[in-house]
């Protein structure tokens, strides 16, 4: 009874959310969309301060009668990320192919008999009615014929960029990075995310670094909105396919 009363309520919360939606969408027919105004983004509904991992903090020395410090950013200094929390950026060009084909083919057939003679045919002649035969007193034939057909053809490309940060420092040197980008257009938000295990030496000049020289990589390129939603099946049919056994 009270699985019942949750479905019931959920639907009903459903419905009077796609109401209100339906209201909104009617009541700008012809009107352009209308701008977001321009507010403190720190008082706004659901803000949350961002927590990055960060190096550790490094007490500032002077000299004296030097005109430099330890925390400075020095002019000939390499500015290529080497700490937690600094920023390089990784270059996703993806390019795959495959390419492949197999047919599979094979037939088997098989006769068998078996036969009397002598006094036992008699015999069994005797026994029999006028059409049957003892030099054909038993006899088995089989067939099998199998054969099948495979394809895959698939091709992927994706050429970007995205910011990563530096969450880790290993023993052995090398950097663990992940960065993430969101792109919201219209209805639809597009997805990037890349992660792995990158060596120093590999980063440019430039603080870039191309995504094949990435160990262990994690790159996720998708999107999540109306078009996204449309071109998924629903979730009713979702669960029959996955439980229906024919």
């Amino acid at each position: 009874m009270k699985t019942i009363f949750k479905i019931l309520t959920g639907l009903a919360l459903v419905t009077t959310l796609a109401a209100c939606n339906t209201t909104d969408r009617l009541a700008n027919i012809g009107k352009a969309p209308a701008l977001s105004p321009i507010v403190d983004p720190t008082v706004t509904a659901g803000y949350r301060p961002v927590s990055m991992p960060m190096p550790v903090q490094e007490p500032a020395i002077y000299q004296a009668n030097s005109l430099f410090r330890t925390d400075a950013r020095g002019f000939f200094k390499d500015q290529r990320a080497a700490k937690v929390g600094d920023i390089l950026t990784v270059l996703v060009a993806i390019d795959d192919r495959a390419q492949i084909g197999n047919t599979t083919s094979a037939s088997r057939t098989s006769s068998n008999s078996t036969g009397l003679s002598g006094v036992m045919g008699s015999i069994f002649n005797s026994a029999t009615p006028a059409d049957v035969s003892a030099d054909a007193a038993l006899g088995t034939n089989s067939g099998i014929n199998n054969s099948g057909n495979g394809s895959v053809n698939r091709s992927e490309r994706v050429t970007t960029s995205v910011a990563a940060v530096i969450t880790q420092v290993l023993p052995n040197g090398n950097l663990v990075i992940e960065g993430r980008q969101e792109v919201r257009v219209n209805f639809e938000v597009r997805d990037l995310i890349v992660a792995g295990i990158v060596r120093p030496e590999d980063i440019g000049s430039d603080n870039t670094i191309p995504s094949t020289k990435i160990a262990e990589a994690r790159i996720a390129y998708g999107g999540r909105g109306q078009i996204t939603d449309v071109q998924q099946p629903r979730y009713g049919q979702q669960v029959l396919d996955a439980i229906l056994p024919f």
